[in-house]
């Protein structure tokens, strides 16, 4: 199969784009700059150069394959709709990733979750994520009324090394690097908040699985724990020899550097089930959060 990646030089798209290919499938990627053009065509990806701004680009490299996973972004519509456009009536796939802040809390990291979202729970998103959930619901509406296969697969905190380009998540290497700089293991709040969390390879084998038996129109969480931001900080702290020493950061601290994404980033709760995943045959295998910072 000739699968069509968008973020391919990324972290998820990148891991995605690799074991695609070991599976045996072909695999284009979406770059945007030459110099990782390069690079993704040493390790077997034909690089597409563009962005998710370029129509025409994104529709040719849709158009001409079987199956496309979008890994680029889980804000940016107007590719989406791109994407969907270039689709429609073929009956091909298109696999869409988004996050589970689409169910997360306003916490400020005063308190745990309780209650974990399967993919049939209802939930009312915050208003910052609203338009990501508008997104997801385009995609799996597509299989509906636009002859797609439109899918959605939704990872919480991803941690572990990466396989393509990009070999650091999001959250723990940032964690890290602030505990580096502080001297001790960093939460907000009261670091009492909760993020589910599945490791990156169990997620690229979420996606295999999904492109090659998921039903049209599906959601799929994506989680192999939890864990609140407090057990975290011990955690890096132990793992940076800082003694298991952690210090408190204020949520505006946060949202200074890093706006509303940070805010429902690192101190919302975040729970849930990988319920469809697991119906689907999926069996995560990787090492525990703790596991892997313990060995980092």
């Amino acid at each position: 199969m000739k699968v069509f990646v968008t973020g391919a030089s990324g972290y998820i798209g990148g891991s995605v784009a690799e074991r695609l290919m070991a599976a045996g499938h072909a695999v284009t990627g979406l770059v945007r700059s030459e110099e990782k053009a390069l690079l993704l065509r040493e390790r077997g990806v034909e690089p597409v150069i563009g962005s998710l701004d370029d129509f025409a680009v994104l529709t040719q490299a849709a158009q001409a394959a079987d199956a496309v996973i979008h890994a680029a972004s889980a804000e940016h519509a107007d590719s989406v709709v791109t994407l969907i456009a270039a689709l429609e009536r073929t009956e091909k796939t298109l696999i869409h990733t988004t996050g589970s802040s689409i169910v997360a809390d306003s916490a400020g990291g005063e308190f745990a979750g309780s209650v974990y979202f399967t993919e049939d729970t209802y939930s009312e998103p915050v208003p910052f994520r609203r338009p990501r959930v508008a997104i997801n619901r385009l995609v799996r509406e597509a299989a509906l009324d636009k002859g797609i296969r439109g899918i959605v697969i939704c990872p919480p905190m991803i941690y572990g090394t990466g396989r393509g380009l990009n070999p650091n998540s999001e959250q723990l290497p940032k964690l890290a690097a602030l505990a580096k700089q502080l001297g001790a293991g960093v939460y907000f709040g009261k670091g009492l908040n909760r993020y589910s969390n599945v490791h990156i390879d169990d997620l690229v084998e979420l996606y295999l699985l999904v492109l090659e038996k998921a039903p049209g129109g599906s959601l799929y969480f994506a989680e192999n724990g939890d864990a609140s931001f407090l057990e975290i900080a011990e955690m890096v702290s132990r793992s940076l020899g800082l003694g298991g020493r952690t210090m408190g950061l204020s949520v505006e601290d946060v949202v200074r550097q890093a706006g509303e994404a940070g805010r429902y980033g690192v101190t919302s709760n975040s729970l849930v089930s990988a319920a469809n995943a697991r119906r689907l045959g999926w069996v995560p295998k990787g090492p525990s959060l703790a596991e892997f910072i313990a060995g980092a």
